[in-house]
């Protein structure tokens, strides 16, 4: 089953404030993870791989936090989701393991199918439409 864990759940919260943030102002992780209502270790790990995969830029010292990297319109819901969660198999087979049948799966087309749709999805959604909900 497909399912969204917690670790997800922060890091779609942590970039949707940081999406609701005038352009350009830096925001402290304490200051995201309050308004998100995540952990601040956690986020941090999160807000740290954010920055390695250029969704968000990370300064350090006085005056220092987090800004998007990108505007929110072009960061889409499937980026945030797959830098936290890995990329969006609903089936182990799709990562090009053999299954343990061998060739006879039935079912194999139906995975690859359910994992296009979740994909046009996400991809469908940015953040910026995200943050712009009341």
């Amino acid at each position: 089953m497909m399912e969204l864990t917690r670790k997800g759940e922060y890091a779609i919260r942590g970039i949707i404030y940081l999406a609701q943030q005038p352009p350009g102002q830096v925001a402290l992780i304490s200051e995201i993870a309050n308004a998100a209502d995540v952990p601040q270790s956690f986020l941090a790990k999160i807000f740290q791989s954010f920055a390695k995969l250029g969704l968000v830029n990370s300064s350090r010292g006085t005056g220092g936090g987090f800004t998007l990297a990108r505007p929110a319109g072009s960061i889409t819901l499937r980026e945030v989701v797959e830098a936290v969660e890995g990329p969006i198999l609903p089936n182990r087979c799709l990562l090009g393991d053999p299954c343990a049948r061998g060739g006879g799966c039935l079912v194999h087309g139906v995975w690859k199918d359910v994992q296009f749709q979740v994909v046009q999805i996400l991809d469908g959604v940015t953040i910026e439409s995200l943050a712009q909900r009341p």
